[in-house]
């Protein structure tokens, strides 16, 4: 391996996995140049692509705690950081600069774990207040176009670059589905095959909106050869993140750059429900828009609601949240025919409201009339 490197010029040498800090220490006496690891150069990524203070954040304590048992003296510097001259005066009789090191280093992360937990409690406030809102969450691998896909179906004009990790931050977005409404859209952090451990606990923040959401939209680049392995990968993610029974809707994306079809069969044949599309084209884009509305569909209960006609607060969150398709007074009463979702249902419990679920039979005559029209 040194005789290679030599003969390559190499200055660095980077192995596609974690090393132990005597591994590491050991390759480098050994080839006499830097060694890094897969999850050294991911979080050197992440620090380069960050770009708001709550994204840079999450990477330098990703950073801390996965350096910290690999300390060489490296960390005096933040005791800059620290502020207040945390350094001084710390150093003991007989305490080591390493000891010292350690010391700031652990300071400066339980300062970052506390304002990360303000960043936590305030995004899940955020996450919270939309609890009434049809939440739907792009996940995927690194770079599979799911920034591209949000422009496309939101015109947010998110930042899109052809390049590992674009987008760090979470964005959200209205988007206006027809003949349904409006949704929450998310577009989050991009996966990757052994995402560093630290990089998932930091981002846990960021990635409340993939937790929280009703759907999720699982974008895949069907023009990568490894698409199956980056599917695969993701699905790991989602385990960790507590997601992977959460309704996902898979994506093949950028078929506008398959050369070989064969790959595309095959994607297809692993994923017969896949929605295959192009977010650069815009082809199958109303293919993929049906299908959200078929399983946010599934989130509505037929229902008839009978409320007092005085009580105007369970009238205007009906008039508000539910599809009405009939509405009629019965003495003091208003008998409202809908189709409500699901997770609203509590909001409208009140004594004098009755809510009976309708059968299937009880909704043909609107069926008939959505024929008609």
């Amino acid at each position: 391996m040194k005789e290679l490197a030599e003969a390559k010029e190499a200055d660095v040498v980077i192995f596609d996995n974690d090393l132990s800090p005597g591994q590491a220490r050991n390759l480098e006496r050994a080839m006499g140049i830097k060694v890094l690891d897969r999850s050294e150069v991911i979080l050197d990524i992440f620090a380069t692509r960050a770009r708001t203070p709550e994204s840079r954040l999450q990477v330098e304590l990703a950073q801390l705690e996965y350096s910290l048992p690999r300390l060489k003296n490296m960390w005096s510097h933040l005791s800059r950081q620290a502020g207040g001259g945390a350094g001084i005066g710390m150093r003991g009789p007989g305490e080591t600069q390493l000891e010292v090191d350690r010391r700031i280093a652990d300071t400066r992360i339980r300062d970052l774990k506390r304002k990360i937990a303000e960043v936590q409690a305030r995004k899940g406030r955020e996450v919270k207040s939309r609890s009434e809102e049809f939440t739907v969450s792009l996940v995927g691998y690194t770079n599979a176009g799911k920034s591209r896909l949000m422009n496309r179906l939101t015109d947010a004009g998110v930042y899109v670059e052809n390049k590992l990790f674009s987008t760090l931050d979470t964005r959200t977005r209205r988007w206006s589905i027809p003949d349904f409404g409006q949704v929450l859209l998310s577009d989050t952090v991009g996966f990757i095959r052994d995402l560093p451990h630290h990089l998932v606990a930091s981002f846990k923040a960021t990635l409340e909106e993939a937790r929280q959401a009703r759907l999720l939209l699982h974008v895949v680049d069907a023009s990568n050869p490894l698409a199956e392995e980056h599917i695969k990968a993701v699905n790991g993610v989602l385990k960790e993140l507590d997601c992977a029974d959460k309704p996902t809707i898979v994506i093949l994306n950028k078929v506008d750059r398959i050369t070989d079809m064969t790959l595309l069969d095959i994607l297809k044949a692993q994923h017969p429900k896949a929605v295959v599309i192009s977010g650069a084209t815009g082809v199958g884009v109303r293919e993929l828009t049906d299908t959200v509305v078929e399983q946010l569909s599934s989130h509505f209960l037929a229902a008839e609601v009978t409320v007092d006609a005085g009580n105007g607060k369970v009238l205007a969150y009906l008039n508000a949240h539910a599809e009405i398709f009939r509405q009629e007074y019965r003495e003091s009463n208003v008998v409202i025919r809908c189709y409500l979702p699901k997770h609203l249902l509590h909001y409208i419990q009140h004594p004098d409201v009755t809510v009976r679920m309708l059968e299937a039979g009880e909704m043909a005559v609107r069926r008939v009339g959505e024929a008609a029209l």
